[in-house]
Parts: C-alpha cells; structure tokens; sequence
C-alpha cells in the first residue's frame, strides 16, 4: 500500500487551531487510511491508502479536519518518492558554509509561474538564500525562520500557491518515519 506523508498548514502555533495528535491519528484512522504515525505537534501525518490520488487525498483529510475541528487547515500530500526527491535535491545540503539547522523546505501546492518567482528572485534578503525546484523552496535562513520575509504568507503572496514549510531536520524525520512503514 503507498505511502504518503500530510502536512497541516497552522496547526498548534500560538494557541491557535489546536489539534491534538490523537485526534488527528483517529480522524486519519476513521477515513480508511493505515499505519496513521504523527511527528511533533505541528501537523505531520505519514499514513498508507489505496488511493493514489493526492490531491484526492488532500480534500477527504481537508473536508475531515473541517467537520472535526471547525476550521479550514490547509493540507499538502506528498508520496514518500516524492518528498525523498525533494529531500534529496537540496542544493544546499553540501555547502558547508551553511549550517543545517538553519535549512528549511516550503512545500507549494503547485509549481509557480516562473515569472513570479524570478520578481521575488531579484530582491533583497540579508544573507538568506532560497531556490526552487518544482514544487518546493529551499530556503537557508541564517537568522531563523521567525525573523525570515520568505514566510509561508509572503510566498503564498508572491507566488499565487498554497505554501507550508518544514525544518530540514523535520523533513527527514518525515522520510525516516516513511521508510520505517
């Protein structure tokens, strides 16, 4: 049975949209998928289905989260191929210079128009460095996620997709907890 990998837009940041994991393993249990696993407290789901129609996917846990908990939280479905994929073209991996606690992934809903992305390519971000490829954006942020502009809500902005970003140290807990079954 594949393997997917959810990850919630919002959830458990600042006393806001709370979600506990429990709940959200049963929500994920009651619509038919298997082997429901959460990490941390932020949203991260990695479950099997028979049904290898992501975007599918995204609407039955959307429309679940909707009628459970009362808010809309934006869902973003990757295959474990494709998060390995994402995973494993980091250009920033191997560049010393850069440390990896400071290296994180936006997951785009879909691939943007490049023309957007170059406007936002061309401007100013104090020592930050970022690349697309496809549908996700490698960032390095030097100073931290909190303090970056290249925020879920900037880019969203900018480049007309739904975004969600994750550490890299999330991101292959993610892959590890996928390969684990």
């Amino acid at each position: 049975m594949p393997v997917f990998i959810a990850m919630l837009r919002g959830i458990n940041v600042s006393g806001q949209k709370l979600v506990k994991m429990d709940a959200l393993r049963n929500l994920f249990e009651n619509r038919g998928f298997e082997n429901v696993k959460t990490y941390i407290q932020s949203g991260n789901i990695v479950f099997h289905s028979n049904n290898p129609n992501q975007r599918d996917l995204e609407q039955i846990i959307s429309a679940g989260l909707k009628k459970q908990f009362g808010f809309d939280i934006p869902v973003t479905v990757l295959a474990v191929e494709e998060l390995k994929k994402i995973a494993l073209n980091n250009p920033f991996i191997n560049d010393d210079s850069k440390d990896r606690s400071y290296l994180y992934v936006t997951f785009l809903s879909a691939e943007p128009e490049m023309a957007l992305y170059e406007h936002i390519k061309n401007e100013q971000y104090q020592g930050e460095a970022f690349e697309l490829s496809g549908k996700a954006i490698y960032l390095y942020c030097p100073k931290g996620y909190g303090t970056t502009r290249l925020s879920n809500t900037f880019l969203e902005k900018k480049l007309k997709v739904a975004a969600t970003t994750r550490n890299w140290k999330t991101v292959n807990a993610l892959m590890e907890l996928a390969a684990a079954g």
